[in-house]
């Protein structure tokens, strides 16, 4: 839109200078008047073209409510009242000015001074070539009376006294007689035959002539005759030039004469043709204006939109947005500090996402530290509503913590039973210490059984946002480590002390008998022999008490081999066909092959369908089923059995060495099939069978290599 109008007002300049240039010359305005006429026309309506396009896109964008519209209007027709209204005056100004002065040329004064003027230079000429021919005339007369040999003395004479500038004699026929020029001319200018015929009719021709190249000349032809020589007649010219500037005198009268005389016949035309063309120069110059107004008012609309967008973009959190600066004034300098403005706000926007990139970070590390930390974690508000809650505090609460958030210790408790102790520990240990660190150890009812806590518990200072924290771990395995180490201890010294007096007693009390069986009467043999019978007995039940304590205090290394799983549970049930309870087998696991040791997994299963037998004592239809699944990469082992189950206060103890709930037995079949299992590296666990009966499942993990 700038280059149109920009071109648009060169163009016009043109057209207009050429307008001007062609009003002041007549033979340009006589050809090429009318072309830039049409010329202009068309400039005209082509810049009301652009007028119009550039109205309707701005109804557009009122109809559109583009911001700054309504001020580019304002602008408009404030610019266009500007431009128009004196140019408008100056336009009828210029209109009754342009008809008076047309009028005024044509005053009867001037008409008569241009005739007066034009009849003076006439007169001028008339009498230059009167005072030629009277001069040639007598001149003819003095060569009549000369021989033909002294005419060319008599030309010289004449031009040297300055009566003449060129004298030539001729022939009727154009023949050069005689020729004398004061220009030192090598031919006189010679007449036509035309000129000689009048010459020779009339006796004498005079005439003002232009011959080409010698400007105006005064030519004066005389016919004479020679009295010597009768019937020859000659011609005698007389030519002197015109001064210079009495001819340019005379063509400039002659010339402005007849450029009168055709204005006043094109009186009305030519002031029809300077209105058209005042008007369109007029229409040039006022669209022109209105086109410029429009841009510059579209300029600075479009500049307070761009910052109107801009400020949008800034209000809607993008500060990428920079304004082009169009202008050094005042606009431009807002527009220079709206592009300094964003520029900050968007370094001040990167640095405050840069730091929380870097608190992201910090907290996403804190979070995976304390998520993959195996002890729980709890974060409390200073009213004790719980603000955050790891993994492992869920785990090992066995409680849905995320949804208990912004709970209160009460609610919490309210909510879960098993967490009433837990809660009133925490509540109890900051209440009743002042300094705000405390450790509790406390053993509570969990969905697993009893579960021992060692919790951690600290005051969090006011500038840290004010609370409390909460650290515990369940340390309820390493308090069954430590009684099973216990336990191995006592085994391990047990079997020591124990074990080397039985083989003597037994070896003591069967020479006892062998020495003196024979001495003794019946009654006494059969007392002793008794007597001997029991102290072996004893003895081997001390031995193989002794022999379960040394397993269990020490185990012999595991021999590691791949096995397939369901062969050996065959092998050990071919060891209960004769058993009067049938176990069941559902051998439904896809997988089966396991690196273990044959001899101590024998051991496993062995226990495992000896206690589920035992169970069935007073049953009166004992069933046992054997079944075994396939997990994600491990293989579980189960044995039911529908006998009285496991009693609940015995649940949480059943593997601990000498917890038994039978008559007879040591107390340390699950406890070694438990230590066997983690050797493997599987795990164990027993449930009570909703209806009677219990579960105890075995899980291995597979061989991957198989």
């Amino acid at each position: 839109m700038k280059y149109l109008i920009f071109f648009s007002v060169a163009i016009g300049g043109v057209l207009l200078y050429l307008l001007s240039s062609s009003s002041a010359n007549t033979p340009v305005f006589s050809s090429n008047y009318y072309a830039l006429l049409w010329l202009t026309g068309l400039l005209a309506a082509s810049l009301v073209g652009l007028v119009g396009f550039q109205l309707w896109s701005l109804r557009n964008k009122l109809k559109n409510q583009i911001f700054g519209a309504k001020l580019t209007q304002r602008l408009l027709l404030l610019f266009t009242l500007i431009g128009v209204l004196p140019g408008i005056l100056i336009y009828a100004v210029s209109v009754q000015f342009l008809d008076k002065s047309i009028e005024s040329w044509f005053d009867v004064r001037v008409e008569q001074a241009l005739e007066g003027g034009l009849n003076l230079g006439r007169s001028s000429l008339d009498n230059g070539l009167s005072e030629l021919a009277k001069k040639a005339q007598f001149a003819a007369l003095h060569l009549t009376e000369k021989h033909l040999e002294q005419h060319k003395e008599v030309l010289k004479q004449l031009v040297d006294e300055n009566v003449v500038q060129e004298a030539a004699i001729f022939t009727l026929r154009g023949n050069l007689v005689s020729f004398f020029s004061e220009s030192e001319a090598i031919l006189p200018d010679m007449p036509s035959g035309e000129m000689l015929e009048m010459t020779a009719d009339k006796g004498s021709y005079s005439v003002i002539d232009t011959p080409p190249g010698r400007g105006m000349l005064l030519r004066s032809l005389v016919a004479f005759d020679l009295p010597a020589k009768p019937g020859n007649r000659y011609v005698l010219q007389f030519t002197q030039a015109v001064p210079e500037q009495l001819v340019q005198d005379v063509e400039t009268v002659q010339k402005v004469y007849r450029g009168y005389q055709g204005l006043t016949l094109s009186r009305q035309g030519l002031k029809r043709i300077y209105a058209i063309t005042l008007t369109l120069s007029l229409l040039v110059v006022l669209l022109t204006a209105v086109s410029a107004a429009f841009f510059i008012s579209n300029r600075i609309g479009s500049s307070l939109e761009a910052l109107a967008e801009g400020t949008r973009a800034v209000a809607q959190g993008d500060f990428s947005v920079r304004q082009p600066i169009r202008s050094s004034d005042e606009l431009g300098v807002l527009t220079s500090l709206f592009n300094q403005m964003t520029t900050q706000l968007s370094e001040a926007r990167s640095i405050s996402n840069q730091q929380q990139r870097q608190v992201e970070r910090a907290k996403g590390y804190l979070e995976s530290v304390l998520t993959h930390l195996s002890s729980g974690v709890l974060g409390f508000d200073s009213d004790f509503k719980l603000r955050s809650a790891n993994t492992s505090a869920s785990q090992i609460l066995g409680a849905p913590l995320h949804e208990m958030s912004r709970m209160s210790l009460d609610q919490i408790q309210e909510k879960s039973v098993l967490l009433v102790s837990f809660c009133h520990t925490i509540k109890d240990a900051f209440d009743e210490t002042s300094q705000g660190d405390w450790q509790r150890q406390i053993e509570r009812l969990s969905k697993n059984g009893n579960q021992i806590l060692l919790m951690r518990g600290t005051r969090l200072p006011e500038l840290s946002g004010a609370g409390y924290v909460v650290v515990f771990d369940d340390i309820s395995h390493l308090m069954l480590a430590e009684r099973q180490a216990a336990w191995g201890e006592v085994a391990r010294r047990l079997a020591h002390e124990i074990k080397n007096p039985l083989t003597p007693i037994q070896l003591s009390a069967e020479r006892l008998e062998y020495k003196l069986s024979d001495k003794l009467d019946d009654g006494g043999a059969q007392l002793l022999k008794r007597a001997t019978h029991t102290i072996v007995s004893q003895v081997s039940a001390m031995k193989n008490m002794v022999s379960d304590f040394a397993n269990y205090a020490r185990g012999p290394a595991l021999k590691l081999s791949s096995l397939e799983l369901h062969q050996l549970i065959r092998e050990v049930l071919g060891l209960y066909e004769a058993n009067e309870v049938q176990v069941e087998l559902a051998l439904n696991a896809t997988k089966d092959q396991v690196s273990g040791d044959a001899t101590r997994l024998r051991q496993v299963i062995h226990n495992l369908l000896l206690n589920a037998q035992d169970a069935l004592t007073d049953s009166t239809q004992p069933h046992i089923v054997l079944t075994t699944e396939t997990l994600k990469d491990e293989i579980r082992l189960s044995v039911e059995d529908n006998g009285d189950g496991f009693p609940e206060n015995a649940l949480t103890r059943v593997f601990e060495p000498y917890m038994t709930t039978k008559s007879k037995g040591t107390g340390l079949g699950l406890a070694i099939v438990k230590k066997i299992v983690e050797e493997h590296g599987g795990q164990i666990g027993v449930e009570n069978i909703t209806g009677g009966g219990a579960r105890v499942s075995v899980t291995l993990p597979l061989n991957k290599e198989a």
